[in-house]
């Protein structure tokens, strides 16, 4: 081990100015001691026993995601780490690990009062060393929040853009077959020998099933009366699958009046062929019409994507809607709502006027607000998902309920506060609520939270420029 004395450790770029008398009183008060490679200076539940002073080595700083270790940074020689003067609490928020072989110099814990009381430049040296980190670790766990919440949105938009997605491939493999067999289709079709009339009966049929055409309003005993009804009308016709044409004409809407008028005019040997005929048609148009919407779908999808994330747009405050920021959040997070069995209720003012915001910080306000909403309403049977909109006075004000079981009374005055979680290691990292605070405060807003078991209410007001 290395001889502690005052030129060692004004190596220490931090302690170059610290008074002899000082450095030698640290020295005095402090613990020598060599770190084992793989053995722990400090974990998220152990309280911190003192201040450290790397006299030698490497130490890994890392956080623990999901059971997976995430490496943050390094501690290395010349470097202090560990419980540092008016700091708020005892433990770390981050496992440091000794890479190797690492001597330390330890202040501990109680003596850290008499560094206060006596060595005014030692102490502030440590305040400012504390400060730093502050800063360094509110950047990267601000970061950290940011790429979690956008490995969950991602998580829930694959599997939104799949859906629709996968439905273009089935249906678009449907629709290459079934046009591969038109030639066949429209051989069969001139062997009819229909006249000019028939056809035209015969090709404008399909039309009851185009979206302009009032559907039937029927209920699922009525449908199943009516498809039974026209089954045994096809079949007294020798319709074959008789029960699927039948079918296939209440999904399309087809009166049965329309059904019979067209069985009026076709010869009584070529009627299966052409209702056969028909249905064809029909599932062709209802598959492009399919493809049509899941293609919309997924337009949808990625307009809220590109509208959420502010792409394409400047990073300076705009006029905007609020309630889009809210709808397109709402989507970002629809997979998760969906999971949850959750009812979303939006009460929204649409005589709001528009506000001037950053919208993509906003964005992550809401995003951090109904996430943490969703999450207390995950033991739930049934979530309800309340958000408001209203003008108060010169201010627009949002509010966020939810059903969940509220906050407890003992951490109720904490969840503002910095790298405060209620969740396991891994899942959160505590900065949601207080990047939500700044966020709304650069916005010259404010933010409450009301709780009672069954009901938590977070109001976000925004003031309105005219």
């Amino acid at each position: 081990m290395k001889i502690v004395d005052t030129n060692l450790l004004r190596s220490f770029q931090t302690l170059q100015d610290v008074p002899e008398e000082q450095l030698s009183w640290l020295i005095l008060q402090s613990e020598q001691e060599l770190i084992e490679d793989g053995a722990m200076l400090s974990t998220p539940d152990i309280p911190v026993p003192g201040v450290y002073f790397i006299i030698e080595g490497t130490c890994v700083v890392y956080t623990l995601q999901n059971g997976n270790q995430r490496e943050i940074g390094l501690v290395v020689t010349g470097e202090i780490t560990g419980y540092l003067p008016y700091s708020r609490g005892r433990y770390s928020s981050v496992y440091i690990c000794a890479t190797g072989s690492v001597q330390v110099m330890m202040l501990p814990y109680d003596k850290v009062r008499d560094l206060i009381l006596n060595n005014f430049e030692l102490t502030q040296t440590l305040v400012h060393v504390m400060c730093n980190r502050i800063k360094y670790v509110t950047a990267l766990q601000s970061q950290n929040e940011k790429m979690m919440a956008l490995g969950k949105l991602s998580a829930g938009m694959t599997h939104e853009l799949n859906n629709p997605a996968s439905a273009n491939i089935r249906d678009a493999s449907f629709l290459i077959k079934a046009l591969r067999s038109i030639p066949a289709k429209i051989k069969e079709l001139l062997a009819f020998q229909l006249t000019d009339k028939q056809y035209n009966s015969l090709f404008h049929f399909p039309e009851g099933s185009l979206p302009t055409k009032e559907k039937l309003a029927l209920t699922l005993r009525d449908r199943r009366q009516l498809e039974h009804e026209m089954a045994d009308w096809l079949e007294t016709l020798s319709v074959k699958d008789a029960v699927d044409i039948a079918e296939t004409f209440i999904d399309f809407t087809i009166a049965p009046e329309e059904i019979k008028n067209l069985g009026n005019q076709i010869p009584p040997d070529k009627i299966s062929e052409v209702f056969h005929w028909s249905v064809f048609t029909m599932e062709l148009t209802r598959t492009a019409e399919n493809i049509q919407e899941s293609s919309r779908r997924i337009a949808d999808l990625v307009r809220s994507v590109k509208t959420y994330t502010h792409m394409d747009r400047g990073y300076d405050k705009q006029i905007t809607d609020i309630h889009l920021g809210i709808k397109n959040t709402l989507v970002m997070l629809d997979h998760k709502i969906k999971k949850g069995n959750v009812r979303v209720e939006e009460n929204f003012d649409y005589k709001l006027p528009q506000i001037k915001v950053l919208i993509g910080e906003m964005n992550q306000v809401w995003t951090n607000i109904i996430d943490n909403a969703l999450d207390a309403m995950s033991q739930n049977p049934t979530g309800i998902l309340i958000i408001n909109t209203v003008k108060d006075k010169e201010f627009a004000k949002i509010s966020v309920i939810d059903n969940g079981p509220g906050i407890p009374d003992a951490i109720f005055p904490m969840v503002f506060d910095p790298f405060f979680t209620t969740k396991r290691i891994g899942e959160g990292t505590g900065i949601g609520l207080d990047l939500v605070k700044r966020i709304i405060a650069q916005h010259r807003g404010n933010i409450q939270v009301q709780s009672r078991p069954g009901r938590t209410e977070f109001i976000v007001s925004l003031p309105i420029d005219i």
